[in-house]
Order: structure tokens, then sequence, then C-alpha cells
């Protein structure tokens, strides 16, 4: 059943009366040239990015490494607890029998799809031996895929950049909160 509109709810809209100002969108240009000026004499943000980089905070999350242990092997055990605990599924482990004495595996291959990394810290957090860790470097390219597929030995040369640079993340001790929330030493 249809219910019939009473002509007392209906109203009817008139269009609105442009007048020349508006037709010459003078008000619009002016509004425009109010932006430009405003901007010209604003204080400046824009930083030169080659010679000059923003600080980065101290928990940033940046590239990957691979830590070594005392006597410069890898530290990893192959657990694959960082590959379990990764939401984007791009940590790759392939175990092999230790040749050391004091632990059972080691990782033969270890890649890390850095295109697929979402960089959240997560293989990080899950690692029992802190063996893998995301440093502040921020500057990461490469012009193919393979080329950002971070092997073993890339990860391992990643510490070793980190240490002699004396850059290492800030997240090496869990606290109360978390790795996160730990400000710098």
């Amino acid at each position: 059943m249809l219910m019939s509109i009473a002509e007392t709810d209906i109203r009817w809209l008139e269009e609105p009366k442009i007048g020349l100002v508006e037709q010459l969108y003078l008000p619009a240009i002016f509004a425009g040239l109010q932006t430009t000026v405003r901007h010209m004499f604003s204080p400046k943000v824009t930083i030169q990015y080659p010679e000059e980089h923003l600080p980065l905070p101290p928990n940033y999350r940046g590239v990957h490494r691979l830590n070594r242990d005392e006597q410069g092997r890898v530290k990893c055990v192959a657990c694959y607890m960082c590959a379990t605990a990764c939401p984007a599924h791009c940590i790759d482990i392939v175990a092999a029998a230790s040749p050391w004495p004091d632990r059972e595996k080691y990782p033969e291959t270890f890649v890390i799809d850095e295109l697929r990394c979402i960089y959240c810290g997560m293989c990080e957090e899950a690692c029992p031996v802190d063996a893998i860790e995301l440093t502040s470097l921020s500057d990461l390219t490469g012009l193919t895929r393979e080329e950002m597929m971070f092997d073993k030995e890339k990860l391992l040369s990643v510490f070793d950049q980190t240490v002699a640079a004396g850059t290492d993340p800030v997240r090496t001790s869990t606290g109360k909160l978390g790795t996160a929330s730990e400000l710098p030493r």
C-alpha cells in the first residue's frame, strides 16, 4: 500500500542566483592567490633528501640483520619461530644439522623478502635467541626483486655494517611493555 506525500511536506528549491562577481570566478581566484602568497612566506619544511636526512625515531624499524654470537657464527638456531610469527610470510629458512656441539641446528639458508615484509617486528619479538633484529638503516634500495631477497650472507653483512658504524638497534632487550616501548639508552 503506497502512502501519498502531503503537499505541505514538499519544499521546492529554487536555483541560486549567481552575481557577476561569481560568474567571473573572482572570489575563487583571490582565494587561490591568498593560498599561494601564504605558502611563499611560510617557513620551509622541505629537506634536500640525498644530502640531508631527517632524524629517525629511536624505535624505527628498518632493514633486518642476523646477529652473530661471540665466536662470529650466526646466532640463529633454525627454530622457525620468526617464520611462524611473520604475518607477511616473508621469511624462508632451511635448517641443517649444526657443525657446532652447542646447538642442534643452524640455518643452511635464511632468506627474507624485503618487498613483502611489513616491518612489524614480530620476527624480532618471536626469536628466543635474539638472532634477528630490525636495524635503523632506512636507505633500502634495489633495482630487481632478486636484489631485495636478503639471504643469510647479506643479513650477516648488515650486522657487520651496523656494528662497525655503531648503530645497533635500541631494541636489544625486552622491557615490561615490549621492545617498541623502550626509550633509547
